[in-house]
């Protein structure tokens, strides 16, 4: 199942926002294919699986279940869901997420502004800061 998002709708790099969803960086020594696995339990398996491209200005998050290692003699491929339920948990978690981050980002964006306001204000008014006279500046 793919999420695809805008990259405005995430202040950071792809690749860190989904570190703090919970995803671990995994880079497979045969392909060479970057992704990023999230496990549903104590062991490796069952595991959420995504990879991650980047089109432009958008953000594709594919991900599917990772349910068990393959059971085949010579084979790398495993069984993955792509469309259960828990993928489509998973990626309702990760919507949820995003709107989070976006609410956030303009939260902090309108605590900027203010607090830039404020200190402009501030400053203005401490521009000139009154000097005190003492005995000695009349050597100077």
């Amino acid at each position: 199942m793919k999420l695809i998002i805008n990259k405005n709708q995430i202040n950071s790099h792809p690749e860190q926002w989904l570190r703090q969803a919970g995803y671990a960086y995994h880079r497979d020594r045969r392909s060479g294919k970057d992704s990023f696995s999230r496990r549903l339990g104590s062991g490796f398996f069952p595991k959420l699986h995504m990879y991650l491209e980047n089109r432009g200005d958008k953000i594709v998050f594919d991900l599917h279940l990772d349910q068990k290692q393959a059971s085949y003699a010579g084979a790398r491929m495993h069984n993955a869901d792509h469309d259960s339920e828990v993928v489509a948990g998973e990626i309702t978690r990760l919507k949820g997420l995003l709107i989070m981050n976006q609410k956030n980002n303009k939260d902090v964006q309108e605590h900027n502004n203010s607090l830039d306001k404020t200190l402009a204000g501030e400053y203005d008014k401490k521009a000139k800061p009154e000097v005190k006279k003492t005995w000695w500046r009349k050597f100077f």
